[in-house]
C-alpha cells in the first residue's frame, strides 16, 4: 500500500503539533467532572483488548480452545461446524473476562470516589487531585489527571506516612510527550512536601507502559496479587495480575 506525501506530511504536522503540547498541571474543580469521568472512563477501558490478545495468546488458554475444538469435533460426529464453535465459545469467554475485569472496575470507581472527587480527594491537606489541561484546535481539553492520597504505613515508625497515588490516566492524544512523567512527578513531589516516606501504586500487568514509566522514575516492584472487583474466576482466565509499586522518598 503506498502512503502519498501529503498523508506523510499530515502524520508528521500531527505528531509535531502532539509533541509541542503546552499542559498545565492544576488542581481539579467541580467544573471538570464531566471531562475527568469521561477521560477515566475511557482510559481504563481501553485496556479490554489488550487484555484480551494477552489472554488468549496465554498457552493454557491457547490449550482449552484447543481441546474443546477437539471435543466438539468429536462429539458432534466429524463435525468442523461443532469444533469452530466450541473453541468460539471459550475464546467469547476469555474476551467476557477481560471485559468485566476492567468495566466492574470502572462501575465501582463511579459509584464510590469518582463520584465525590471533592470529598475524597480535596477535603484533606495531603490529599490532592490534579488535572492537566492543554489546548486543542481551539478549545482548552483535559488530557491527564491523577490523584494521591495519605495513608499510616503498616508496621512504620510512629506517624510515618505514605502517599498511594490513584487514578493515573493519560489521554492517548498525548502519549510519549512526557505528560505521565510530569503527572507522576508531581506526585512524588507533594509528597516530598509532606514528609511521606514513600509513594505506592498499584497497576495492572497489561499495562506495561505505564509499568516502564514507574520503573524509569524510581518506582520497584513490591508484590503482586489477582484481588479485584470481578469473581477470582474471571481473574484467573484474563491472566491479570496486580503488580503493587514503590518508591522510596
Amino acid at each position: 500500500m503506498q502512503v502519498t506525501r501529503l498523508e506523510l506530511e499530515q502524520k508528521a504536522g500531527s505528531t509535531q503539533t502532539i509533541s509541542k503540547m503546552h499542559f498545565v498541571v492544576r488542581r481539579y474543580r467541580p467544573s471538570d467532572k464531566d471531562a475527568v469521568l469521561t477521560l477515566f472512563c475511557d482510559g481504563i477501558l481501553e485496556h479490554i483488548n489488550p487484555s484480551f490478545y494477552n489472554a488468549i495468546s496465554n498457552p493454557v488458554n491457547v490449550g482449552v480452545a484447543l481441546f474443546l475444538s477437539m471435543a466438539g469435533y468429536m462429539l458432534g460426529g466429524g463435525s468442523t461446524l461443532w469444533a469452530l464453535l466450541s473453541a468460539g465459545a471459550w475464546v467469547g469467554l476469555v474476551y467476557y473476562c477481560c471485559s468485566q475485569l476492567y468495566a466492574s472496575f470502572v462501575r465501582e470507581r463511579l459509584r464510590t470516589d469518582m463520584q465525590d472527587i471533592p470529598g475524597c480527594y480535596l477535603s484533606h491537606p495531603d490529599n490532592c487531585f490534579w488535572v492537566a489541561e492543554t489546548e486543542v484546535n481551539g478549545w482548552v481539553e483535559i488530557l491527564g489527571m491523577v490523584a494521591v492520597v495519605a495513608k499510616k504505613v503498616v508496621g512504620g515508625r510512629d506517624g510515618e506516612m505514605s502517599g498511594e497515588l490513584f487514578r493515573m490516566i493519560v489521554s492517548r492524544k498525548c502519549r510519549r510527550t512526557g505528560l505521565g512523567s510530569r503527572m507522576t512527578q508531581t506526585v512524588i513531589d507533594f509528597c516530598k512536601e509532606r514528609g511521606f516516606s514513600k509513594v505506592v501504586l498499584e497497576t495492572s500487568s497489561i499495562q506495561t507502559s505505564a509499568v516502564a514509566l514507574y520503573k524509569k522514575l524510581g518506582f520497584s516492584h513490591i508484590l503482586s496479587h489477582t484481588k479485584t472487583y470481578s469473581p477470582e474466576w474471571m481473574t484467573i482466565i484474563s491472566r491479570v495480575t496486580i503488580l503493587k509499586m514503590e518508591k522510596v522518598i
